[in-house]
């Protein structure tokens, strides 16, 4: 998958500016696609240029004026042809699994602290996303939403980045504690 096709889907609900895009990055779509700002506006250009998002000025009062981007039916197409081609495989490379696979040859101390942040890391994501997830169903019950709602695409990505954070910190605080007792059993052998 490409950049574009992540600020294409992004775009989908609706017409944003390059600030408001990279917000929602931030919150939403970083769990499955990591993207820095000045990558995002790179990109906007790049998808206007060919034709896939149309871009118009927006003045404003006492502010610079922005511009706001949307998806053009070139770009529906686009997108189109990506949902059709068959997905590649995720993997994982994550060098903290590195430090964990080393763990048995170093200090356990510091790929104990490095699995401790991570939990943290992924708790506040979780948070985060839990809270996304309400904010996108309203009051509407999960399964109802599920069923009826209108944009349940990135309703169903969250989903997949809560399971996949709440893992994460799970993995990590189990591996953090297993450490740390065998390091503790080490010390009194000694």
């Amino acid at each position: 998958m490409a950049l574009r096709h992540a600020v294409l889907a992004a775009l989908l609900d609706g017409e944003y500016s390059g600030y408001q895009l990279a917000k929602g990055f931030d919150i939403g779509v970083a769990n499955f696609w990591h993207a820095l700002p000045q990558q995002l506006y790179a990109e906007l250009a790049k998808l206007e240029t060919e034709g896939f998002v149309a871009g118009r000025e927006v003045v404003q009062e006492g502010r610079p004026n922005k511009r706001l981007f949307k998806v053009t039916d070139d770009g529906l197409a686009e997108m189109e042809r990506f949902a059709a081609r068959a997905a590649k495989p995720s993997f994982i490379r994550d060098d903290l699994l590195v430090k964990v696979q080393a763990v048995d040859g170093v200090a356990a101390g510091p790929v104990i602290e490095q699995l401790t942040e991570r939990a943290a890391v992924a708790e506040a994501k979780t948070e985060v996303l839990e809270k996304l997830l309400l904010r996108l169903r309203g009051d509407v019950a999960e399964e109802d939403f599920l069923r009826t709602g209108e944009r349940v695409g990135p309703y169903l990505t969250c989903l997949r980045g809560l399971a996949f954070e709440r893992e994460t910190r799970d993995w990590c605080r189990r591996a953090a504690a297993l450490l740390a007792g065998r390091a503790a059993a080490a010390r009194g052998r000694d």
